[in-house]
């Protein structure tokens, strides 16, 4: 693994021409108008107190306040495991209903048949491992190996919380889409077939206008809580981290606390959360499941019944994709987890390792089909 230097997103990006542009005022662009558009009330992606009650919910005041806010380090806590359960009943149950997808490799090649598979890939815990530092999330070259030969054969792209810029350092490959941002910021790749894969001049970025509020909670994020040993937070330029992935579990309830109260002058933006992570993202209807929409449709096959999209992710941000793809009943959803949770996918892999070689399998069987016919 060699050393790789990290883009600072908070200094902006450079911006090629864009051929799909966005008005302040409105959140769609014509293309992406006509997508469809799924339903945003539920708990996909959110801090819940149940099931059905978002973070939005919470109120921290007066008697009900430690409560409250136990209740939602409760979900940090069960959402952030640090080790693989035991291989309970329910654990046999949860592998039943959501098979290997490199024990069911057959079966997803027999559901690709007359089918264009189109291959959407989170980055964080599912190309990389999950580190104590974010800033060393460091994919193996083996790895990089392995999506570069997906993209000869398949469209693919990587659909991440970190900004675009960060991400494509992280993966250093051009012939790829990127949705950085949780899909806010969205290029096409820099070179290739434009017949095949539409317009890889292709940028989107539906929040552009709320750029400047985010530089400005960053700034009073970090002043907040950087008596917070171990907390970090990073500016993703569509999205803020605040990462508590090295903070010791007994000050989650004050971490929790300076994030809520910065975010109470807000009211424009969210909270939700991932893997040892917080998000603070704008209130648009827009996530990582509307993202691989507009790159469907963007990619031509927005209504069609000849491509099959598979989203490989780990994180609760990544149900947003699944559910999509339960919605328009094609496609397949891969959760990465060891251990069970509940999820809308439909396969499982238990770590980057294993998407590695459920990557590599696909290329076999592409290069072999390729060498039939």
């Amino acid at each position: 693994m060699t050393n790789q230097s990290v883009v600072d997103c908070a200094s902006g990006i450079n911006v090629v021409a864009m051929t799909v542009a966005l008005a302040n005022s409105s959140l769609f662009s014509p293309v992406a108008a006509a997508l469809p558009k799924p339903s945003f009330g539920g708990s996909g992606g959110y801090i819940t107190l149940s099931r059905t009650n978002s973070i939005k919910n919470i109120e921290i005041n007066n008697g009900e306040r430690v409560k409250r806010v136990h209740a939602w380090v409760e979900s940090m806590r069960a959402s952030s495991p640090t080790r693989k359960s035991s291989l309970s009943d329910d654990h046999k149950t949860w592998i039943l209903q959501h098979p290997s997808a490199l024990g069911m490799f057959e079966e997803i090649i027999e559901a690709s048949k007359g089918k264009q598979i189109v291959v959407f890939l989170d980055y964080d815990g599912t190309l990389s491992p999950i580190v104590e530092d974010p800033e060393k999330a460091f994919m193996t070259t083996e790895m990089r190996e392995a999506v570069r030969d997906v993209a000869k054969y398949f469209p693919t792209a990587i659909v991440s919380g970190r900004c675009r810029a960060k991400v494509h350092n992280f993966v250093k490959l051009s012939e790829l889409f990127y949705a950085g941002s949780h899909g806010m910021d969205i290029k096409g790749p820099a070179n290739g077939d434009k017949r095949k894969t539409g317009n890889h001049g292709i940028l989107f970025q539906p929040a552009k206008e709320f750029v400047p509020m985010m530089n400005n909670v960053y700034k009073i994020l970090m002043e907040k809580t950087k008596i917070i040993p171990g907390a970090k937070v990073e500016n993703n330029k569509f999205c803020l981290s605040v990462h508590f992935r090295r903070v010791d579990e007994k000050l989650w309830v004050d971490l929790a606390e300076k994030v809520k109260s910065v975010l109470k002058d807000y009211p424009k933006l969210r909270l939700t959360q991932g893997r040892k992570v917080l998000e603070i993202r704008p209130t648009i209807k827009w996530d990582k499941g509307k993202a691989l929409e507009f790159l469907l449709e963007s990619l031509g096959y927005g209504n069609s019944d000849d491509v099959l999209p598979v989203y490989i992710g780990d994180d609760r941000t990544d149900e947003d994709a699944f559910k999509v793809l339960r919605k328009r009943g094609q496609g397949l959803g891969i959760l990465v987890s060891k251990f069970p949770k509940e999820t809308a996918a439909s396969y499982s892999l238990e770590e980057p390792i294993e998407v590695m070689q459920f990557l590599q399998r696909l290329v076999e069987w592409k290069r072999t089909l390729a060498n039939i016919t």
